[in-house]
């Protein structure tokens, strides 16, 4: 049982939000190590050290063949044995905007309970047709299994993406995937009252930023232990960070809740491992 549960944060080939996601996870109570996907694929570091492994933001390889591809694929064919001992022995995985691409086209989101690294979803070019920087409402499903979001209703957060606009093959995947309550967050609108704002029905833009079906903002494994989301958590965990801070508009209690879901996998890990 770990007092200070160890992170690694996946850093290269153009991730760029891998400091700050590091810091975060220090506030929560981890130790974080920032450390080179090649270190991984080269064998000269292993999965196994680490409690938690974070795929953070940013463009990795310039998102060439789409967001997400190449890395996912180099995490895909080589560290896929790590990665499957990795989520075998209940180590919990986040992925956060790019890295939410990444976990898709790896296969690990949605995933199964046993990753067999096959792709059944993507993300694709947001219905805007142009990178999306702005600030979202986010809500959860509190029946998810997402070890990663428990106790947590509403967030803001920001989101800075092209190709954030979530799909599946065929609307019978989606009712799947809400049936086992793995679609753990949405974008909302933030006159709804918190708990009830989680809705089917395409929202308009810009509260849905990119056209998302199902308005979906984030998804989890069947285990709970794997969780993607493509807007920042990290970004949003200070009320000073919000852009209205000085205006007395932000809703302190929103923005304490996004910490939240740092702090929960560091509990879950100090409990169960």
């Amino acid at each position: 049982m770990p007092d200070k549960p160890k992170v690694a944060v996946l850093f290269g080939f153009g991730i760029n939000c891998d400091r700050e996601t590091a810091a975060v996870f220090e506030l929560a109570g981890a130790t974080s190590e920032r450390v080179h996907v090649n270190h991984f694929v080269q064998g000269n570091r292993d999965l196994s050290e680490f409690h938690i492994l974070a795929v953070p933001g940013g463009f990795s390889f310039g998102d060439h063949l789409g967001s997400g591809r190449l890395l996912g694929n180099r995490m895909r064919f080589a560290m896929r044995e790590q990665l499957a001992d990795f989520v075998a022995a209940g180590k919990p995985i986040i992925g956060i905007c790019n890295g939410f691409q990444v976990l898709v086209k790896t296969g690990l989101l949605p995933g199964k309970a046993v990753p067999d690294f096959e792709q059944t979803a993507s993300l694709t070019l947001n219905n805007s047709g142009r990178y999306e920087d702005r600030w979202v409402t986010l809500e959860f499903d509190p029946e998810s299994p997402c070890i990663w979001t428990k106790g947590i209703t509403r967030i803001e957060c920001p989101v800075r993406h092209g190709e954030g606009r979530f799909v599946m093959p065929s609307t019978s995947d989606l009712d799947a995937l809400d049936k086992n309550s793995q679609i753990v967050t949405r974008y909302v609108d933030p006159s709804t009252n918190p708990g009830e704002g989680m809705t089917d029905e395409p929202l308009p833009f810009p509260i849905c930023p990119n056209g998302s079906v199902r308005n979906i903002a984030g998804i989890c494994d069947p285990t709970g232990l794997v969780f993607g989301l493509m807007p920042h958590p990290e970004a949003a965990y200070a009320t000073f960070l919000h852009p209205h801070h000085t205006r007395g508009e932000v809703n302190d209690v929103l923005m304490s809740e996004t910490m939240q879901i740092f702090t929960n996998a560091v509990e879950y890990v100090r409990a169960n491992l």
